[in-house]
């Protein structure tokens, strides 16, 4: 099984580092399907705002809902999330995919929904999976697993070197400098 996350260190890390690989592989030709946490320098991201870029080329979707200044947690919109489901799941089914790219295994991967089904079919077409994942659910992550993930360093080169090899094609090139 072709399956590695990453954790980075610090809040964005891991959201960076998955930025900078999608876009090393865009260059080098690499058909990525999946999402990643859409991010817009001039307006930070609260706690509460949570877009998703589908992969290769957009839309993004809100995943989360603003439930007012009295709110006192994030709220995930889980019609916005399926919809985000739904359509990566259709790309693979329709275009394949090289790589398989998720910001992150979360609450509703670890409680069963969410993109656990995509990530499932991605590894039953043998079509290598690169996550991230935070520690609060890495334990359902390892369950889910089983033991077939491979803990990547959370650093680009190491992460487009798992890729590079995950992706046994010797006609695609990926810089790791």
């Amino acid at each position: 099984m072709k399956l590695a996350t990453l954790t980075g260190a610090h809040p964005g890390d891991t959201d960076r580092l998955l930025a900078a690989v999608v876009a090393q592989l865009a260059r080098a030709g690499v058909n990525t399907v999946g999402a990643v946490r859409a991010t817009d320098p001039a307006q930070p991201a609260g706690l509460c705002d949570s877009t998703l870029f589908l992969l290769p080329q957009g839309p993004t979707i809100r995943i989360t809902q603003d439930l007012g200044a009295g709110s006192s947690a994030c709220r995930m919109d889980a019609g916005a999330l399926e919809d985000a489901v739904g359509l990566a799941t259709a790309r693979l089914e329709a275009d394949g995919a090289d790589l398989v790219i998720l910001n992150k295994f979360g609450l509703s991967e670890a409680e069963g929904r969410g993109f656990r089904a995509f990530i499932a079919e991605a590894i039953a077409r043998d079509i290598p999976v690169l996550l991230g994942l935070s520690e609060t659910h890495r334990a359902a992550f390892e369950t889910f697993a089983d033991g077939m993930a491979t803990r990547l360093h959370p650093d680009e080169t190491t992460i487009l070197d798992w890729c590079r090899k995950g992706l046994d094609r010797t006609q695609v090139s990926v810089d790791t400098h």
